[in-house]
């Protein structure tokens, strides 16, 4: 088993979302091979990924920054070359990575965080009064104007007289 424990700024895309200082913020993760076996063929390599940071988010309802837990905790199936893994992404539904000696690690974890973030960051209860209306009062519709052929109705000659 392998862990860690790094800074975010070691995490240079997952840093990009975080609003505020970053300087004491971290990442924790951890990753466990096994070898399991496969009922008439060579026994399937598979790692487990669990990761963790908090990151401060901006509310999409207040504006204001939300501490935000973000965790990922995921299987991976890996297969010898990319003909295999396209066949067993389509056939399973755990996720299938190509065993390679450029395995990245590092970057999985980040992928992973990255895909873990939610869609839209949120308060349970937003620490300020949230505004919300309907139309905003600067893209009013003007007032009306009076019709240019109200006048011409004024002009008309009564000639019943």
């Amino acid at each position: 088993m392998l862990t860690g424990q790094e800074p975010l700024s070691a995490f240079k895309r997952l840093k990009q979302e975080a609003q505020g200082p970053l300087e004491a913020l971290t990442v924790t993760w951890s990753a466990h091979g096994e070898m399991r076996p496969v009922d008439g063929g060579p026994d399937e390599v598979w790692l487990h990924v669990l990761a963790q940071t908090r990151l401060p988010l901006v509310c999409q309802r207040c504006m204001a920054p939300v501490d935000t837990q973000v965790v990922s905790d995921r299987w991976f199936r890996f297969a010898p070359d990319e003909a295999t893994a396209a066949v067993l992404d389509e056939a399973s539904e755990e996720d299938v990575l190509v065993l390679s000696g450029s395995f990245d690690l590092h970057e999985l974890v980040e992928d992973e965080l990255l895909m873990s973030l939610p869609m839209v960051p949120l308060h349970e209860s937003c620490p300020v009064d949230v505004k919300l209306a309907v139309a905003d009062p600067d893209f009013e519709a003007p007032e009306a104007k009076p019709s240019p052929f109200a006048k011409l109705a004024s002009l008309r000659v009564d000639k019943s007289g």
